[in-house]
């Protein structure tokens, strides 16, 4: 029971400790946010609200290659009814044209490492690499 003061400073220096980079963040005015991407000019609308292809974008991606691949469904109409192609390369790829600025960024920053790559090819890397 004497070591009660002791413990407990020792728990709010913990506490400060690990909440520090949060109060300094907040103190300089920064606010927390994901990676600066580089969003597609041409087009103002998406397949899916941005809301939507921000969180859940996997799911819609898995959703049509299994649609295409399991029952040869190469079409997809949006909730707006919109008709769109199903194709990474073909729908995505139109808006969102540069791979490491838009897509790597995202997916580096979430620490996370799609598999779409090992079938689909990037179009823009094909272009810069012919000569």
């Amino acid at each position: 029971m004497r070591d009660r003061y002791v413990i407990l400073a020792a728990l709010v220096l913990f506490f400060v400790l690990v909440t520090a980079p949060v109060w300094y963040a907040r103190a300089a005015g920064e606010k927390a946010g994901g990676p600066d991407v580089k969003l597609p000019t041409q087009e103002k609308a998406c397949v899916m609200p941005v809301d939507y292809m921000r969180t859940s974008h996997m799911d819609l991606l898995i959703s049509w290659r299994e649609r295409v691949v399991r029952e040869n469904i190469r079409t997809w109409t949006a909730p707006d009814g919109t008709v769109y192609t199903v194709s990474l390369s073909g729908t995505c790829l139109k808006c969102h044209t540069n791979k490491a600025e838009f897509c790597d960024r995202c997916h580096d920053y979430a620490g996370v490492t799609p598999y779409c790559w090992d079938c689909h090819v990037d179009p823009a890397a094909i272009a810069r690499s012919r000569p």
